[in-house]
């Protein structure tokens, strides 16, 4: 049985397709892995890939796409409305198939290691794969983004794990990445019929697990932070440019305590309560099969409908219940990873669009 690991790299390029194709050309270049999946935003510019194989593969893969981000992507003129620090912001590997979370730790740091000695490029190690207990959250690490970089890596607490500590003319144009292990997560924007930011983003101060600072302490004193709704959600709002609406954007980073119908749920009565409405949702990347099934046997229930009918039927259902079709086409072979992995044959030029 081959060991299978999923990777996950976001780029800091959302705009020029010529340079997300260098990336994801320089990735397939290995041709034991398969791309899965290329996502562009305009809005957010910044590019999502999804590839998977086994683990020397995957490593040697992600190494490829990271040393030509480092060659088309300069920070300094980067601007998008996600959080970001580095060409390569982030690059998780994901346990899929006969690999344990140790073991697909050992990859990342040795992947990390590569890309700071090699590339002289400062790495972060998180989630599972970080060194230190604070580095554990991605949050952490980009605390104060790509602009708050040049004296922080310098400092003893912040001083990345692989790589050079000090801020030169490569740095400044590489920024940083963080390059971890973590468990299956699913990234997850739901629509609104609004176009004001502030709206989405009240709705994710209010359910993700950090919550919101309802009070500030003042001098000496401590900000009162109430939780949110949710477990395990990260949360933020954006307006979306090219279709005009505010989203939710959320990652579900384990969708066995907060599962995608729960957290559409949740973002549809908080919704309600301000006057707005839901319109439908997006997937960022992929989605393991067993969620989409729960979602649609989710809804199916709640229409005090029968759960006994094929699984390609309940997969309709959680589309249509979701609205994953609202702004573009849906399609479960290419956003489903098992379905993708069974059905991937080679280089597929669909998968570089943009949006």
């Amino acid at each position: 049985m081959k060991k299978i690991i999923e990777c996950v790299p976001n780029f800091s390029e959302g705009k020029d397709s010529k340079k997300i194709k260098e990336i994801t050309d320089a990735i397939e270049s290995v041709a034991e892995i398969k791309l899965l999946d290329v996502y562009s935003g305009g809005s957010t510019n910044r590019t999502v890939v999804t590839f998977a194989g086994e683990p020397e593969f995957i490593v040697e893969a992600a190494f490829r796409g990271i040393k030509k981000a480092s060659e088309v992507i300069d920070m300094k003129f980067h601007k998008g409305e996600h959080p970001r620090f580095g060409a390569t912001d982030v690059c998780p590997l994901v346990p899929v198939a006969n690999v344990t979370m140790e073991e697909t730790v050992f990859f990342a740091r040795q992947l990390a290691e590569r890309v700071g000695t090699e590339l002289e490029i400062p790495v972060f190690c998180y989630e599972n794969a970080a060194f230190k207990k604070e580095r554990e959250s991605l949050a952490n690490c980009r605390s104060g983004e790509y602009e708050g970089l040049k004296g922080r890596i310098s400092s003893e607490k912040w001083k990345p794990d692989f790589g050079p500590s000090k801020w030169n003319e490569r740095v400044a144009s590489t920024g940083v990445s963080a390059i971890g292990a973590r468990n299956f997560l699913v990234a997850y924007n739901v629509n609104l019929n609004t176009a004001l930011a502030h709206h989405a983003n009240s709705i994710a101060c209010d359910i993700r697990e950090s919550g919101r600072v309802v009070r500030n302490g003042g001098t000496g004193g401590e900000s009162l932070r109430v939780p949110g709704s949710l477990k395990k959600v990260r949360a933020i709002g954006w307006y979306i440019k090219k279709y005009g609406v505010a989203q939710v954007s959320m990652n579900l980073t384990d969708i066995s305590v907060t599962p995608v119908h729960a957290a559409f749920d949740e973002i549809c009565k908080l919704a309600n309560e301000r006057g707005l409405r839901v319109t439908g949702s997006e997937l960022v990347g992929m989605i393991p099969l067993k969620a989409m099934l729960d979602t649609g046997k989710y809804f199916l229930r709640k229409q005090q409908c029968s759960v006994e009918i094929p699984d390609d039927e309940i997969i309709k259902v959680a589309i249509k219940s979701l609205g994953l079709d609202e702004l573009k086409p849906f399609d479960p072979k290419k956003k489903i990873i098992e379905y993708a992995i069974a059905n991937h044959s080679g280089k597929n030029s669909e998968m570089h669009k943009r949006f």
